[in-house]
């Protein structure tokens, strides 16, 4: 594997960072509307966490506003029923509700947007985010984690739901451990019970 000092640096400040201290954004039930003054923002959809901690290194170094794209209806706590789930959602071109709408997102210069690679796409729900809000004419920069399959389709699905957006090139980095821990266990599992 190449040496790359930039995810040396990021898994470095990932080691270190605390999932219970980062900041989450309140909301009112329909609208969330995060006016802290910054013209940045950092929105992330993360089930694991992977996605989350990243958010929170962004957000803290850039000093930006942070919000979490929700699903209405959360996704199950089981890895493998939101693999299933999501498979369905996509195979039927469903769009989850979401818990909360960003409001005032006009004042946002540039854009973070992370989430994991479901299925080598985009999950629905940030699909949902993305056609629910107007991203025209500002720099939109992914950050994405995934467990072996790459950025898969995202370039193509931001360019068609985002498509007056300016984007950067993504972060891309894989983080594949809950998918590894939950096979290893359940491989265990089966070992004991036979």
């Amino acid at each position: 594997m190449e040496h790359d000092p930039t995810r040396r640096m990021l898994i470095t400040a990932l080691a270190g960072i605390s999932l219970a201290r980062l900041p989450q954004a309140t909301a009112a039930p329909d609208i969330t509307n995060v006016q802290r003054g910054s013209p940045v923002l950092v929105t992330y959809f993360s089930r694991s966490g992977n996605t989350r901690v990243i958010a929170g290194v962004i957000h803290r170094c850039l000093k930006s506003d942070l919000f979490e794209i929700e699903p209405a209806s959360p996704y199950p706590d089981d890895y493998f029923q939101t693999v299933e789930q999501a498979k369905n959602e996509r195979a039927s071109g469903a769009r989850p509700a979401l818990k909360h709408r960003l409001a005032g997102l006009g004042r946002y210069q540039t854009i973070y947007l992370g989430f994991p690679i479901w299925g080598t796409s985009v999950p629905p729900v940030v699909q949902t985010f993305l056609s629910t809000h107007n991203l025209a004419g500002k720099l939109l920069i992914p950050f994405i984690t995934h467990g072996g399959y790459g950025k898969g389709d995202s370039d193509d699905i931001l360019a068609c739901l985002a498509p007056a957006a300016r984007r950067e090139k993504p972060f891309v980095i894989e983080c594949d451990q809950e998918r590894k821990t939950t096979e290893a266990v359940t491989r265990w599992l089966e070992a004991v019970r036979s």
